[in-house]
């Protein structure tokens, strides 16, 4: 959520860094502008009714004790009565659609971005060179099932179209990674959070999914309870509301968290004929990184982020790049964006294994995540910070093709073999 004071200070600020994302709000912002000023009319006007009411009901004692009439006072106090009911409902009704509007703004590009779309992204960094073969290589589905690693016909009649089944050694390689993510976020210093994956709608609403995207999740219903329930896209979805509500001390900042946790998405698998496969599901595997911080560590902590994400990335020997995404192409609660791209062979180009997002104080404002200041006793929203630390399904089908050999055996990268007795090769049984 953004803040309304800036809002209301810098109107046109707004305007035009929100059309650099890419989104047109020039309506809505005139319009929070308008609710806000009713809902301050409306404050005023029912205090001011109530103060008259106050005195009103006072003088009645001392009128009634004189022995004058007091019928003309009762009927004022009625009238305040009704008029102050009056305002309370129309305040609700302002109120309400106040709350959505906000809830419906997307986050403030930082100022630095390129206005535009993906087609404005900038890539920082490279790191290693393209692998090249000196045979045909093999797509990783072609790999996976001459290997017994993946079945998807299986996953499929299992689930529909857009799952897979990992088995045998596929099922401990994808497991291997996961275990060198949280083994180095563990010696990083990270805590972590094994958190439900079923979650309720206000984890959405504070993360910055819902209202807008309310519809892209599993959404379960259960007969005995209606509140609304999902299935988590993210482990971001659930940390960002570890500390809804509360008010941190500044001594308790940084908090450093990450997560493993299945990821839940209904977008549909890609008909492209390169992006068959893993690399496009309904559900993956994921570790989260997320941190909480104080407003004046915000980009100090981005910056420790993209490092780890370049980090797990360098280790497994990828060649990889780092790029700056345009306004446009950040997610619509995020200020700042990096993805990290690795190289699949068969895609014929990068695709993102990592993004690392900064939501500043957007996620706070809408959860009400505060700290207190030391020197003041002042209260501030904290900074949330996300990337992820890294999603698989992306990872193993590079991690298959690059490693593979012209016998279609696949090589171990050297950080993964101690998670599989020492296992440096993968051969066809």
């Amino acid at each position: 959520m953004l803040d309304i004071k800036r809002i209301k200070e810098n109107p046109e600020e707004v305007k035009t860094l929100l059309r650099a994302k890419e989104v047109d709000c020039d309506a809505q912002v005139d319009r929070i502008l308008e609710l806000d000023k009713q809902r301050r009319e409306l404050i005023a006007s029912t205090e001011a009714k109530k103060a008259e009411q106050n005195k009103v009901s006072k003088d009645i004692p001392r009128l009634k004790k004189a022995g004058e009439d007091v019928g003309p006072i009762f009927k004022r106090m009625a009238e305040l009565k009704a008029s102050i009911a009056e305002n309370d409902e129309a305040l609700r009704n302002v109120d309400a659609e106040y709350r959505t509007a906000m809830l419906s703004l997307p986050n403030l590009p930082d100022p630095d971005l390129k206005a535009g779309g993906k087609e404005n992204n900038e890539p920082l960094r490279y790191f290693g060179e393209p692998h090249h073969f000196d045979f045909e290589p093999k797509h990783h589905v072609d790999l996976c099932t001459d290997l017994g690693l993946i079945d998807y016909e299986r996953g499929t009649k299992l689930a529909g179209a857009g799952f897979w089944m990992y088995k045998g050694m596929g099922a401990r390689l994808e497991w291997a990674l996961l275990n060198y993510f949280i083994d180095t976020h563990l010696a990083d210093g990270y805590e972590m959070m094994m958190v439900p994956l079923m979650l309720e709608y206000q984890c959405g609403e504070t993360a910055g999914q819902f209202p807008k995207f309310a519809d892209e999740v599993y959404k379960i219903e259960n007969p005995t309870d209606d509140r609304l329930h999902f299935m988590l896209p993210t482990a971001e979805t659930a940390l960002a509301s570890v500390y809804r509500g509360e008010i941190l001390n500044e001594s308790d900042l940084p908090r450093k968290f990450f997560a493993y946790t299945p990821c839940f998405r209904r977008e549909a698998g890609s008909h492209r004929a390169d992006e068959r496969g893993m690399v496009r599901g309904h559900q993956f595997n994921k570790i989260e990184m997320f941190q909480y911080t104080l407003p004046e560590k915000s980009d100090e902590a981005f910056e420790e982020l993209v490092r780890k994400a370049e980090n797990l990335v360098k280790g497994l020997g990828f060649h990889f790049r780092t790029v700056k995404l345009a306004a446009g192409d950040c997610s619509a609660s995020m200020a700042r964006t990096y993805d990290i791209e690795i190289q699949i062979p068969s895609m014929n180009g990068y695709k993102e294994v990592s993004s690392v997002s900064n939501a500043r104080d957007y996620q706070a404002r809408r959860g009400n995540i505060r700290f207190r200041r030391e020197a003041t006793g002042k209260t501030e929203f904290v900074h949330t910070l996300n990337g992820s630390g890294l999603a698989t399904s992306r990872i193993f089908p590079a991690m298959v093709e690059q490693n593979q050999r012209a016998d279609g055996s696949i090589v171990v990268p050297e950080v993964l073999r101690k998670y599989l007795g020492g296992l440096e090769v993968i051969e066809k049984k």
